[in-house]
């Protein structure tokens, strides 16, 4: 499965801070849960990507 295929997979998505100082982005759906711990900067560079990925969407969508 890549990028562009697309699937029936439902999952939820909760991001935030954690009691340790890290951002933890959790991922729960067909009986996996995922969480995943990042330091503060590398949150910020997530956040640059998705950001940058979302401005590449918006471009392609036009």
């Amino acid at each position: 499965m890549g990028i562009n295929t697309e699937s029936d997979i439902e999952a939820n998505l909760q991001i935030g801070p954690t009691d340790q100082g890290f951002v933890r982005i959790y991922i729960e759906g067909g009986g996996i849960e995922i969480p995943m711990d990042f330091d503060p900067e590398e949150a910020e560079e997530i956040a640059e990507e998705i950001r940058a990925a979302a401005a590449t969407a918006r471009q392609m969508a036009k």
